[in-house]
């Protein structure tokens, strides 16, 4: 009896050491976060309830087109509700983010982000570590012309590129708003330069998805690399990446 005791305990230990390497993280796009309209404030704060009734999250990524408009106040406001997410929190630029002309330009943005004490993030390409797997935030906006087509600039590839091969030994997932391999052909969500994007991805066999935000919900496996759009809030996607360290991890999702 003992022995069937300690078999049974060894393996619960076991489950139990497995499922806590695995990553959960919850991706929200298309948020547009208004602090002037009474429903959207409302809206969001009963996302963050129910991401926070969620088990084990380890981070939210607002993947784009977080507030309404491209303004210093909104942007505030919508990062200190996001602080009450109980896990962590990163951000990605959508085109509804930034506008130059109006004061918020990627270098004002960096620096109201770490005003609210957002230190992890220090660019709008960065890259962060969850229990062995490489994340990579790369930036497609455009400071100038407020238009939902997204450009990778060469600076962008070259970031991600770089961080890919510094961590060649580690799996990367790449977090964005705008998509490489688009889910449907409207021309009004076309973005440029994916090619120079897409060459240098083939160069590296460490990618294991690329998540982006978009107007419809998709999942596509080119490659060997799962590539997810997620379409507007008020629906969220929960990714789960099991077993990430294994050569070919596998990657659940969950839309809500």
């Amino acid at each position: 009896m003992k022995k069937i005791l300690c078999l049974t305990f060894l393996f619960m230990f076991s489950a139990i050491s497995v499922f806590a390497s695995d990553i959960k993280f919850v991706q929200v796009d298309n948020l547009q976060y208004s602090p002037n309209s009474t429903s959207s404030v409302q809206d969001f704060a009963n996302i963050i309830d129910e991401i926070n009734k969620i088990k084990d999250v380890d981070f939210v990524i607002f993947s784009g087109n977080n507030i309404a408009k491209s303004d210093k106040k909104y942007l505030d406001s919508f990062l200190k509700k996001a602080k009450k997410l109980n896990c962590s929190c990163y951000i990605a630029l959508g085109h509804k983010d930034l506008n130059k002309k109006k004061g918020l330009s990627k270098t004002a943005y960096i620096e109201i982000v770490r005003k609210n004490t957002y230190k992890n993030i220090r660019e709008t390409n960065y890259t962060f570590s969850k229990k062995g797997v490489v994340f990579i935030v790369a930036d497609g906006a455009k400071e100038f012309i407020a238009t939902p087509f997204g450009y990778y600039r060469e600076s962008a590839i070259d970031y991600v590129d770089k961080a890919l091969t510094k961590y060649s030994k580690k799996n990367a997932v790449i977090l964005q708003h705008f998509p490489i391999y688009p889910p449907n052909s409207n021309e009004e969500f076309r973005t440029y330069n994916v090619q120079e994007y897409i060459k240098m991805l083939n160069k590296h066999t460490n990618v294991k998805a690329v998540i982006s935000g978009f107007n419809v919900n998709s999942e596509n496996d080119i490659a060997g690399v799962k590539y997810i759009t997620t379409a507007s809030f008020p629906k969220y996607r929960i990714i789960e990446i099991i077993e990430p360290k294994s050569e070919n991890p596998t990657i659940w999702t969950t839309l809500k």
